[in-house]
């Protein structure tokens, strides 16, 4: 029986839909190759068929035009699609391991089996790619899953809760719509998988959730991201990069740069090529360019406008409630202190401090919670080496900044205070599965060498250990005419 989206039930019983959707899982159907690659070119073909409507959706939410609509949504999906689909058997084939020579004649094997029925929390910033991509992640994997988009993006994720039941196997998949009390009450489920996007406070109460069942989770949380800019860096090609992950999306990207630290000898330089790119990308007027996006929510606006007391607004600081408008904005002479570096921005605001050397970069960012993303802009290898090899953070990037989400072949995700767990391609099918080890003993030959009474096989035994340690020995040594000795 096809399990309707939760969004359409008058008065949703959020345990009756996880148990269809476990005992639909139980049943095997999710399991096959086959089935994955169905419904993942179904989800494909829902992105290309709808495509109208989800750039129609985000230019409501968020002022989202087209180019930047397929760059981190529409068409992203569909490529990320292609690639899992042209790897999937290959992730999929149990992956052989060596056994002991005292277990012969055996095989060993590590299968990956998936999980079962996981939550998915959307988060607003990226209504698009922030859900339907930890969807691929899930179906790839071979598990029924239930989606939350986020109600403050409430345009894509009608879209969303409309195609997805038109689209996938209903068995398997619902789509839940609704603010705090529905996501309270689906955490009171039994989940075998959860997956969170959005701010600390929210993932501690998800994790405590998470906790009652002993529910594996994965949490992309953000944080400040530190942006180094090194004496020796390409200081224009720098700021277009900076400028462009800083102020896409209007600053609203969990990866964007979320302040500079520029070292004092070329900071002012650093400054005017920022400015001037800043001109160049939204115009004397970045109100009315259309490449400009908004700010979600008048609470989000409020929020960041309070910000931009946290220094000296060197450009920008327009604003406009009525249209939740704020200019790019680059503040200097701002203190470690001040409101803007103990919170992670996520607007379109980017405090800009001067350090004196390397070291004083590292104390800076070795002093703070370890962020999503860290980037560095820099030619000289050895500072590029020092500052990667002394500093901690989910991804980062060398003279590029907030693309990682994209790379499909990257682990995606935190550490420590910016999240756990990783995602995309190959990653987020292994998030998505348990790394399940098989030993497949023979009963050919069954060796006393491993049962008692243990002082009668004493020798035999220190024998058969001492050619088991030898083993890794003599596979080196045979090289390509290795003897199969695990068989």
């Amino acid at each position: 029986m096809a399990v309707e989206p939760a969004s359409s039930m008058s008065t949703p019983d959020f345990g009756a839909l996880v148990a269809r959707h476990r005992n639909y899982f139980l049943s095997g159907a999710t399991r096959s190759a086959e089935w994955r690659k169905t419904q993942l070119i179904a989800l494909r073909s829902m992105m290309k068929d709808h495509a109208e409507e989800f750039y129609a959706a985000l230019w409501t939410d968020l002022r989202r035009n087209r180019t930047d609509a397929d760059w981190t949504d529409v068409k992203y999906m569909t490529s990320e699609i292609d690639h899992v689909l042209a790897h999937l058997r290959r992730w999929m084939k149990p992956l052989a391991v060596s056994t002991p020579l005292v277990l012969t004649p055996s095989h060993t094997q590590v299968q990956f089996d998936p999980l079962g029925v996981g939550l998915i929390i959307g988060t607003w910033n990226y209504p698009v790619m922030m859900v339907l991509s930890a969807l691929v992640s899930a179906i790839s994997a071979g598990n029924a899953a239930v989606i939350k988009p986020s109600e403050v993006s409430l345009a894509t994720a009608e879209v969303i809760a409309r195609l997805v039941p038109e689209y996938l196997d209903r068995n398997a998949f619902s789509v839940v719509l609704g603010a705090v009390p529905e996501t309270t009450a689906l955490l009171e489920q039994q989940w075998d998988h959860i997956f969170f996007t959005g701010g600390s406070t929210v993932a501690k109460v998800v994790m405590t959730a998470a906790a009652k069942h002993l529910t594996p989770v994965v949490l992309e949380l953000g944080g400040k991201n530190p942006t180094i800019v090194h004496s020796s860096a390409n200081l224009r090609v720098a700021a277009h990069r900076i400028a462009y992950g800083r102020w896409f999306n209007s600053g609203q990207t969990c990866t964007a740069p979320d302040y500079v630290l520029v070292f004092k000898d070329v900071a002012k330089a650093f400054l005017g090529h920022l400015k001037e790119t800043l001109l160049q990308f939204y115009g004397e007027d970045p109100q009315k360019s259309p490449d400009y996006g908004r700010i979600a929510s008048s609470h989000h606006f409020d929020r960041l406008t309070k910000l931009l007391s946290s220094g000296t607004i060197f450009h920008g600081g327009q604003h406009d409630g009525t249209d939740r408008f704020i200019a790019p904005t680059v503040l200097v002479n701002v203190s470690p202190d001040s409101p803007a570096m103990q919170e992670e921005i996520f607007g379109p605001i980017l405090p800009v401090l001067e350090v004196a050397d390397v070291r004083e970069v590292i104390d800076f960012v070795n002093a703070r919670p370890s962020p999503l993303g860290l980037y560095l802009f820099s030619d000289d290898r050895s500072v590029t080496k020092q500052i990667l090899n002394s500093t901690t953070s989910g991804d980062a990037c060398v003279n590029d900044c907030t693309l990682q989400p994209i790379l499909h072949d990257l682990p995606f995700g935190g550490v420590g205070n910016s999240g756990m767990g990783k995602y995309h391609g190959e990653w987020g099918f292994r998030t998505y599965t348990n790394a399940r080890g098989v030993l497949y003993h023979s009963t050919r030959l069954d060796s006393a060498v491993r049962y008692p009474p243990y002082d009668r096989n004493q020798r035999l035994r220190e024998f058969v250990l001492k050619s088991a340690s030898m083993a890794p020995k003599l596979r080196a040594s045979l090289g390509s005419y290795r003897i199969p000795l695990d068989s």
